[in-house]
């Protein structure tokens, strides 16, 4: 209502700057306009501005400072209008005065703006960061203690420890931004006893049993004009909060030992709730869910049926699409426990579950597989370990005890990323590995306190550095706002009552930090991690948002029984899937919410589960099953035979330097000899990029073109005991030079096996040979050795294995990050990523919409399915209806979609049957 008007006449001046030597004339109105309604809204800024003060909200000089130069700016703006408005009377030719005068009430808007933040955010609003959260800032429990103490003539211990801590949250909020350790106006810290005692450059500020002697009373009890009012600083302390100082001096200032908590903090502690014993319900979670149902007046929400339950139930597992005849036998069993044992099923699938997870891991831990740091070697991947973590089932308090102890496959989550140049202080390895630890595992935001004291939990810089020192080689200086303090750090956990982790080594110091944090008495670790699991499987935590655990949960006992039946059941991961998923909570049809703001804290009731939108790999990976692979490459390959990626071509020179292959046909030759035993197999695997033709001992073999297919070939006919040959015609297609290679590996076993894949002792030409240079006894005395072009410019291809055994498509989940992962919301793991978005963006709609990824995917698949079902529409509709949504079309829909297919189906056709299908809510939500 206030002050954003003002801002026009800012716009004003701006606009006028544009009309200078009678240029843009049409703008005159608008900017009269401006300038009048900009005058009102500064006149009625002032009025109220001096309403505020006569009832004291504010004080000090800022505040006077603040209000005079708003009545100058009404001032100057009054004049500004009444200058326009006579310009305009004589037609706007002397518009200079005006112009002075408008450019003057500008400064004069600006200079007032600054004041009024820095009454706001304080005088170096712009420099530093120091806001404030009332929310967070319990008055009331203030008004109960001075109602409690009043009037007593002594005060017991506890009580008076209580009245100390909440007179220093007073403090706290009012004044550690001028009085700290670092920042001490008038030489006066108010946030520790020997500061507080000590006074500043006028002398003690307390005399114990003595307020009306004490400075610290005398200052916050001045009138609020007063030039020595404390705090200057933005609203005056209220009456409450100035008697409950008094009370404390009055009962001699008595300092708690205790750390003041000036926001909520959660319990560390945890017990395991007692159940329900009255509730009907057999399953646990049941049971405190029928309890909180009851209080909050709500019935049980209906279940879904058993089409809807195996989606789900393979979407959440193991990230996958049931196949139709999985849905259609789980549809017709009749076992009445049959959905807890398709969980147990599911579970059993350790490949597929460990592909699935391990994105949610990767996110979590921030593993990626490429990026900043990889480059410099500044910052390894934790692949292996984490691999081989979720295939064994590792208990979820080894995976922490190895993460914070690691050893060198697991070292990449504390090392964090080095980055390349000079960074900020809060940016060291050292405290990344606190900041990764805080937020990822014990869901606490370590990043503000890295910085200063934190201004939204109780977690102060010392204790940031002193947690992000057990990872460091040498003494630590603590840096606020990225300046050096002088002050060295000591090394602690953020949590000491769990234990200490001082030792004179990093190395001693990490092991006593594993044994410290899994302890079961650490509940915020194990809360976190029920939380997390929850959300993903429900779609919004117990506690929101999830990194911010000293939020109130919904529902308490519930959070507090599933964390301590996870510690009780070994911390075993699969124990707690399975103990929410075969709730009837986890199994409720999902609730359809009006708005976000439903979900938000405080005002969110569980009626059931969140819908959820698939994730990028799931997304990708339907495909994948149903359509076409989206991916034939991976940047880790989980059953690596060993063997080499890397490809090899035409070493290509100009200017005496190796560069880009140029496009065109180059020709490639290996001799090899066998001994004289009989050979027993013989295969081969090629993928070139672009296009190949293969000949073994002049024999043409195999041709492709697509180097994300790897050709797989029986050779056995084709080798000879004694000398062999290979030969390859390769073609770089392009316009201009660009990376080609041959992935080459062959496999023979006679008396002994013997591996022979492309290297740089083979050798090639870009002239066009004669016809017999495919042949043993053709003379290649002119041809010259390959060049390795490496690995870098190519995915690993997931199928280069001789393994017949393998799956059909490359989980998404193996890939590095992708475009089309990308704008599905797969984060860059650079940072943390604990949730990800479930609200659609533009850059989704534009990629699933115009993407020419997903719409060369579908091609291809529409290629396959017209080479599988041929012209048969009706089947094609069906199939796809039960392979994407687990159901037949109605008969709506297959009439639409047989009248979109025609008699007689094409590619494009099927391809727009595709795009239709996916794009539906039904297959792109987990509902």
């Amino acid at each position: 209502m206030v002050h954003f008007p003002i801002g026009l006449l800012i716009i004003a001046l701006v606009f006028e700057i544009f009309t200078l030597k009678g240029k843009r004339k049409s703008l005159r109105d608008g900017i009269t306009l401006l300038v009048y309604f900009g005058t009102a809204a500064a006149i009625c800024s002032s009025i109220f501005g001096y309403i505020l003060n006569v009832n004291e909200a504010y004080g000090g000089e800022l505040v006077l400072q603040h209000q005079k130069l708003g009545i100058a700016t009404s001032i100057l703006s009054s004049i500004t209008a009444l200058l326009i408005y006579f310009s305009a009377k004589n037609n706007y030719e002397k518009l200079l005065w005006y112009r002075i005068m408008l450019l003057l009430t500008v400064v004069s808007v600006s200079i007032t703006g600054h004041l009024g933040a820095s009454l706001t955010h304080g005088e170096n609003y712009i420099f530093e960061s120091l806001g404030e959260d009332d929310e967070n800032y319990d008055l009331e429990k203030l008004s109960a203690t001075l109602a409690e103490l009043n009037g007593l003539d002594s005060l017991s211990e506890s009580q008076q420890e209580n009245l100390n801590l909440d007179v220093r949250a007073i403090l706290a909020h009012n004044c550690y931004q001028c009085h700290s350790e670092y920042k001490m106006k008038g030489e006066l810290a108010l946030d520790s006893k020997e500061a507080v005692f000590k006074g500043g450059e006028s002398g003690k500020v307390i005399v114990s049993g003595l307020p009306n002697e004490s400075e610290l009373y005398k200052r916050i009890t001045l009138p609020s004009n007063h030039k020595d009012v404390m705090p200057k600083k933005g609203k005056t302390l209220k009456k409450s909060e100035i008697e409950l100082i008094q009370l404390w001096i009055t009962h001699g200032a008595y300092w708690s030992d205790r750390a003041v908590k000036v926001f909520d903090e959660a319990p560390l502690a945890l017990s395991k709730p007692n159940l329900p014993a009255e509730r009907k319900e057999s399953h646990p979670v049941d049971k405190i869910m029928g309890q909180y149902f009851e209080e909050n007046n709500i019935t049980w929400p209906e279940v879904i049926d058993d089409r809807a339950f195996i989606r789900r139930t393979y979407l959440d597992l193991l990230g996958l699409l049931p196949s139709p005849e999985e849905v259609a036998e789980f549809i017709s069993d009749t076992r009445p426990a049959k959905r807890e044992q398709l969980i147990e099923e599911l579970l059993l699938d350790q490949k597929n579950y460990t592909e699935h997870w391990l994105s949610f891991w990767n996110d979590l831990l921030r593993n990626d597989y490429s990026g900043p740091g990889f480059i410099t070697g500044g910052r390894k991947q934790i692949t292996d370990w984490l691999y081989a973590s979720l295939m064994d089932n590792k208990s979820y308090d080894q995976m922490m005890k190895e993460l914070v102890n690691p050893s060198k496959e697991s070292e990449g989550f504390i090392k964090g990323i080095q980055w390349r140049g000079v960074v900020n202080a809060s940016q060291r390895t050292e405290m990344q590995a606190a900041q990764n630890i805080g937020q990822s595992l014990m869901g606490v935001n370590v990043k503000c306190a890295s910085c200063h004291n934190s201004f939204v939990i109780n977690v102060t810089l010392k204790q940031a550095y002193g947690f992000a020192s057990i990872f460091a080689d040498t003494l630590m200086e603590l840096n606020r706002c990225d300046k050096p303090t002088g002050v060295l750090s000591k090394v602690s956990f953020l949590y000491g009552e769990l234990g200490s982790v001082d030792a004179p080594t990093v190395d001693e110091r990490l092991e006593l930090l594993s044994e410290v944090m899994v302890k079961p008495e650490n509940g915020r670790l194990y809360r976190t991690f029920t939380n997390r699991i929850w959300k993903i499987l429900l779609g919004r935590g117990i506690v929101e948002p999830v990194d911010e655990m000293d939020n109130p949960p919904w529902n308490e006992d519930l959070l507090d029984w599933l964390a301590s039946d996870f510690i009780d059941s070994g911390t075993d991961i699969k124990h707690l899937l399975r103990t929410i998923m075969t709730s009837k909570t986890y199994q409720l049809k999902a609730s359809k919410y009006k708005s976000q703001e439903e979900l938000k804290i405080g005002t969110y009731v569980f009626n059931g589960p969140v819908m959820r939108r698939m994730s990028a790999e799931q997304f990708s990976d339907g495909i994948s099953q149903v359509i076409s692979p989206m991916f034939y490459g991976v940047a880790y390959d989980p059953n690596d035979e060993g063997l080499s990626a890397r490809r090899i071509w035409h070493r290509e020179i100009k200017f005496d330097r190796d560069v880009l292959p140029e496009p065109g046909k180059r020709y490639f030759r290996h001799q090899f000899e066998l001994s004289n035993k009989e050979i027993i197999s013989a295969r081969a695997l090629i993928s070139v990029d672009h296009s190949f033709v293969l000949y073994i001992n002049g024999q043409r073999i195999a041709e492709g073109q697509d180097w994300r297919k790897v050709h797989k070939v029986d050779v056995l006919e084709y080798v000879k005991p004694g000398k062999n040959l290979i030969a390859i015609e390769a073609t770089n297609e392009g316009n201009l030079a660009n990376p080609a290679g041959v992935l080459f590996a062959m496999k023979i076993e006679n008396e002994a096996e013997h591996l022979i894949e492309a290297n740089t002792s083979w050798i090639s030409t870009d002239q066009v040979p004669n016809p017999s240079w495919t042949s043993i006894d053709y003379d290649a005395k002119d041809w010259k050795n390959v060049k390795n072009y490496g690995s870098n410019n190519w995915d690993k291809l997931l199928d280069f294995k001789f393994e017949e055994d393998y799956n059909t498509f490359t989980r998404a989940s193996l890939v590095k990050q992708h475009p089309f992962l990308k704008a599905l919301g797969r984060p860059s793991r650079e940072n943390v990523a604990t949730s990800r978005e479930s609200q659609a963006t533009l850059l989704q709609a534009l990629e699933l919409t115009n993407g020419e990824f997903l719409s060369a995917t579908l091609e291809e698949g529409a290629e396959k399915w017209l080479d599988e079902y041929g012209e048969d529409a009706e089947l094609i509709v069906e199939q796809l209806f039960q392979k994407v949504l687990s159901r037949s079309p109605t008969a709506s829909e297959k009439k639409t979609m047989l009248n979109a297919l025609g008699d007689q189906p094409n590619k494009e056709s099927i391809q727009d049957l595709f795009w239709t299908i996916l794009m539906l809510p039904e297959f792109q939500f987990i509902s």
